[in-house]
């Protein structure tokens, strides 16, 4: 079953970069779009950024231009730089195969950006 592994996290200042990075198993990587959510207590999970198995790209309106989606197929791993980072995007981030209907999820990666 797949299983998913986010790492990365940690306290940046605002402005500050980081990168996620998401290791993933149990499923036919190279052909699944993957995708990053990222979650804040007491809100709704948000999509932020995905990538198709053929690495077309998609960001959500509040991190384009400074975050950016990857993976590397040989590694079965994906990941997120993020720059320009802003107090609004401290949040648990998590990655997830893009259309998986499951219930899994990883335990995500806590991000925390100090203003």
């Amino acid at each position: 079953q797949v299983q998913l592994v986010e790492s990365g996290g940690g306290l940046v200042q605002a402005g500050g970069s980081l990168r996620l990075s998401c290791a993933a198993s149990g499923i036919i990587f190279s052909l699944e779009a993957m995708a990053w959510y990222r979650q804040v207590p007491g809100k709704q999970r948000e999509l932020v950024a995905s990538i198709t198995s053929g690495y077309s790209t998609n960001y959500a309106d509040f991190v384009k231009g400074r975050f950016t989606i990857s993976r590397d197929n040989a590694k079965n791993m994906v990941y997120l730089q993020m720059n320009s980072l802003k107090p609004e995007d401290a949040a648990v981030y998590y990655c997830r195969p893009r259309y998986y209907t499951g219930a899994y999820w990883g335990q995500g990666t806590q991000v925390t950006v100090s203003s």
